[in-house]
């Protein structure tokens, strides 16, 4: 019999109730506000959880070639791409794996926007509504001078003919009240332009199953947007949502050094190639059978 304590380290281990139970969750708004929900690969690539997820979502969002290729070859659904910027050696591959397209200006919509008409992969346009909801520096999207979207004046009254929806993303772990904060800037700046397009994503950090998140909010919030807007498709791509508390890294102590009166255990595990997240924001992994220190 394989156990946590038998396994061989460092190794990932998801528990399939968990994973599950997530998924059910996630199933239940997305049924319950009408709003399509799909996965994006930023907090999970761990393909051999793929046939689980396939059970309750198999439309994904890319950002990479590299995504686009797992996200066709093991999900099968509709492939949601966004990139900051396509060139002419990438587009025709993104196209080719695409069911919709993302563009972060207004050149380069225009670039490769008439492409992607041509290609049957439905264009739309990233906005910046310009509202910061997350403490985090680095992983926000709307401070001022953000490489993310076109904000409202550049845009104008009209989006140019072809495109067919809206994305904006500024949520990180977010709650749905942080959403409607969202919400209310992105209709204030962009409502005027929903009449001209056919869906609107509403990107990730949309965080529903983490204990306390309020998803009958979400719900209503969803909703609501949807009886005044009811010609559009809501898409919420989240990430950490889909895998939240759902397994553990397994690492193996295999050395303890003490040099001027600290000890430091070695382990088999490293931030740099299995926990990359922890170098970039104010993450503190919780660690079993440790204490924190008096």
């Amino acid at each position: 019999m394989v156990t946590p304590q038998n396994i061989p380290t460092p190794v990932y281990l998801v528990y399939e109730d968990r994973l599950r139970r997530n998924l059910e969750l996630i199933s239940r708004v997305s049924r319950d506000s009408g709003a399509r929900i799909i996965m994006a690969f930023k907090a999970n690539a761990l393909w051999r959880t793929f046939p689980i997820i396939r059970e309750y979502v198999s439309d994904f969002t890319a950002s990479s070639l590299n995504e686009l290729q797992l996200g066709n070859t093991t999900l099968g659904g509709q492939a949601h791409v966004y990139c900051p910027a396509y060139t002419d050696q990438t587009i025709g591959r993104f196209l080719h794996g695409a069911s919709h397209i993302t563009f972060n200006s207004l050149h380069q919509f225009e670039r490769f926007g008439n492409m992607a008409l041509a290609a049957g992969v439905s264009p739309g346009l990233r906005v910046n509504p310009q509202c910061s909801v997350i403490d985090t520096d680095i992983y926000n999207p709307a401070l001022p001078g953000s490489r993310f979207g076109v904000v409202a004046d550049v845009i104008g009254r009209r989006l140019p003919s072809g495109v067919e929806g809206l994305h904006f993303h500024a949520l990180c772990e977010s709650t749905s009240f942080d959403l409607q904060r969202v919400l209310e800037a992105f209709e204030s700046q962009f409502g005027h332009l929903l009449t001209q397009v056919k869906w609107v994503n509403m990107g990730g950090g949309h965080l529903m199953t983490r204990e306390g998140y309020d998803t009958d909010h979400l719900v209503r919030l969803l909703r609501d947007f949807r009886s005044r807007y009811p010609w559009l498709e809501v898409i919420l791509e989240p990430g950490s949502a889909f895998t939240w508390r759902t397994g553990d890294l397994i690492a193996s102590v295999v050395d303890v050094v003490e040099n001027q009166g600290i000890r430091t255990a070695i382990i088999d595990a490293s931030f740099a190639c299995h926990m990359p997240d922890c170098l970039e924001m104010p993450y503190k992994p919780t660690i079993s059978e440790s204490v924190e220190p008096a």
